[in-house]
């Protein structure tokens, strides 16, 4: 049975939508432009450092990053991401959001930094302070996505919650964008400013001096929108769900969420004693009771979150190689250094701007009136369908009149990853686990996620080389084929959907309600005191 709210939670579930809400999303949103941006951005360079520090001027064709090299490069960052969402999701429970969440951008901005330096100009310096400052880098960015979903999850109200976390979410989508358009700005003009032939005109000439400059500025420029919000996201208070029902606090929730609403709220201390020594608000993570009441729910989230991150990383990071594949970026000795950049740049920003970002804003508009659970099932199959569609006639598609219909239809697969699992997966969690384990089993989830994105970023490096030996990238052993690594991807979004059914909708629900953090105890008599509605 439920139990009264407290006044300070239940004002924050009816508040009608003010200037804070959309203030909270801009400042947590930031963070995600910032980690999307920073994430993503490697995959514009990496052909790039293949050219600058491994040509071998006797090849007939530019030189890529070894293997081993491109493994590090594309995946150093996922496995610090990966880090940093259990550490910090569940440091988010310990010490606050709030307090954490400055912790995760000033690690974000240094390492940002830090990433486009180098000790040295010889190859093996180079890609190790890469790799060592891009871990740090992912460990900071990791941390932020627990806390951002946390934070949003927790300033707002009932009706338009879904919105305003996948709004946080969406601006991953500006994110990437935002590095593609960094990328072809900064190609464009060092390829202006210094001329160089295609790699089969001149070997040596193709590669100008200055194309260091390049990759260096384009990963150190994601640093700027995390330092420009830092300020702010300073001055946000801590959310009074943890001040209450974490900290126990009840007159720092109240003065909080007093000044944040603009309505006197009352600091109900007896209540809120009475309300954290229930039961069903004491257990822990590794206990019976949480398996038995969350269980099964952390598996849902887990699982899709780690099927998804599977497809959608491959996709992201290695479009480019699809995109070779097919003929729509020139062959690379057909280039020269600084020019290839500017196609992958503009490849990816044109998938950005058509379908990822569209999709993302769906999701935003349509979660609460369709729901999470409807929008994550609609989106993996949707996802299978156009995989299956690009990889059944693959052959089909490589033929050059066909060219444009296979980037239509790969644009959909991820239009409906956006409006689909790659938003609801970030939303769910933030909304179905107690408060005292919020930001934990956000991360846990979130960690699921990147073990796949690992999976896919490291897995398609070898499954996309062609079965043919001679017509691998250099250093790579044949591998499945492109057509095969995308019947692949069909078959794991396929069983994303099977594992959407463990997942809970939680739409139109205060936090309480979803976690039964506001259920009586069995037994329990029911309180004889009135509820009181806090005018907003």
């Amino acid at each position: 049975m439920a139990k009264e709210q407290l006044g300070v939670l239940n004002a924050l579930d009816v508040a009608k939508t003010q200037l804070y809400h959309f203030t909270a999303i801009v400042i947590a949103g930031m963070g995600f432009f910032t980690d999307a941006y920073d994430l993503f951005c490697i995959s514009l360079v990496t052909k790039l450092l293949g050219r600058i520090y491994y040509t071998d001027l006797n090849q007939p064709k530019p030189g890529t990053l070894p293997p081993n090299v491109a493994a590090a490069v594309n995946g150093v960052a996922l496995c610090g991401t990966l880090a940093g969402q259990l550490f910090f999701g569940w440091l988010g429970d310990k010490l606050g959001r709030k307090r954490v969440y400055g912790i995760t951008l000033v690690l974000m901005v240094l390492c940002s930094v830090a990433s486009g330096l180098s000790f040295s100009d010889h190859p093996k310096g180079v890609i190790s302070t890469l790799c060592f400052f891009r871990f740090w880098l992912g460990f900071g960015i990791g941390g932020d996505y627990p806390l951002s979903a946390t934070i949003m999850s927790e300033y707002a109200n009932k009706k338009t919650r879904g919105a305003f976390i996948a709004a946080v979410f969406a601006m991953q989508g500006f994110g990437i964008l935002g590095g593609g358009i960094v990328a072809l700005i900064v190609s464009t003009a060092f390829d202006h400013s210094f001329k160089a032939p295609a790699y089969s005109v001149d070997r040596a000439a193709s590669l100008a001096p200055q194309a260091d400059f390049v990759w260096r500025i384009i990963l150190m420029v994601g640093a700027l929108p995390a330092a420009l919000t830092y300020y702010w996201r300073m001055k946000m208070p801590e959310t009074a769900r943890y001040t209450a029902l974490v900290a126990k606090n009840a007159k720092q929730a109240a003065s909080d969420m007093s000044k944040v609403l603009q309505v006197e709220v009352e600091a109900e201390e007896e209540k809120l004693e009475k309300f954290t020594q229930e039961k069903s608000n004491t257990f822990g993570l590794f206990t019976k009771q949480f398996a038995r009441r969350h269980g099964l729910h952390l598996l849902g989230t887990t699982s899709t979150w780690f099927l998804l991150d599977i497809a959608f990383y491959s996709q992201n990071l290695f479009q480019k190689d699809i995109f070779s594949a097919i003929g729509w970026i020139p062959k690379a000795e057909r280039m020269n250094a600084i020019n290839e950049v500017y196609r992958i740049a503009r490849a990816q920003t044109l998938i950005a701007m058509c379908s990822t970002v569209p999709g993302y804003w769906f999701t935003v508009f349509l979660i609460d009136y369709l729901g999470r659970f409807a929008i994550q099932l609609m989106g993996f199959f949707f996802m299978t369908v156009f995989m299956f569609a690009l990889a059944i006639p693959y052959h089909h598609w490589t033929l050059k009149p066909n060219r444009i219909a296979f980037v239509v239809i790969y644009s959909f697969t991820f239009f409906f990853a956006n409006f689909g699992p790659n938003a609801t997966t970030f939303v769910v969690p933030a909304e179905i686990f107690p408060a005292r384990l919020r930001s934990t089993c956000h991360g846990i989830s979130a960690a699921a996620g990147k073990a796949g994105a690992i999976v896919g970023a490291f897995g398609f490096l070898y499954a996309a080389q062609s079965k043919d030996p001679t017509k691998t990238d250099a250093g790579y052993p044949p591998g499945i084929g492109v057509k095969n690594s995308l019947i692949m991807l069909g078959v794991i979004n396929f069983f994303g959907m099977v594992f959407t059914l463990l997942v809970p909708e939680s739409k139109g629900k205060s936090l309480e309600e979803l976690t039964g953090e506001n259920e009586e105890e069995e037994g329990a008599g029911q309180q004889a005191t009135s509820t009181r509605t806090v005018p907003v």
